[in-house]
């Protein structure tokens, strides 16, 4: 199935188009995920819900179709229902991924500067760690 672009709402704004295509509270993480591996949406879930509050099956998949919109995601039906349906990033959505490991590093050190001014010591969850680059 062929998708197009969503609508840049401002057509020469850089910022913007980015933000359009991967902004929001989830599409990094979902992104960051697809990364390590490609995953079927229930899997993809059941990890997104491991390290936040978790995500309605309404809103994951509103975001995956977008990012399928915008050729950073591709969906792969593995046969007739109720054969799992794959997602993976695709070769334009690995692309974005120096960008999130940028926002990611810059993420650990608002959390360390935020807690440092609290005066809290709370463990890092599991994206502290990790890299993508």
């Amino acid at each position: 199935m062929a998708h197009t672009a969503r609508h840049n709402p401002l057509v020469n704004c850089p910022l913007t188009a980015a933000w359009a295509a991967v902004g929001g509270k989830w599409k990094l993480t979902i992104i960051y995920w697809l990364a390590e591996q490609p995953r079927h949406f229930a899997g993809l879930r059941r990890q997104l819900d491991a390290v936040s509050q978790g995500v309605s099956q309404k809103v994951l998949a509103q975001q995956l179709r977008e990012l399928i919109a915008d050729g950073i995601v591709r969906r792969k039906s593995t046969g007739g229902p109720p054969a799992p349906v794959i997602y993976s990033l695709t070769e334009y959505g690995n692309l974005v991924l120096p960008m999130l490991e940028m926002v990611r590093v810059w993420g650990v050190g608002h959390i360390a500067r935020t807690r440092e001014r609290r005066g809290t010591q709370d463990s890092l969850n599991c994206l502290a760690g990790a890299n993508l680059g």
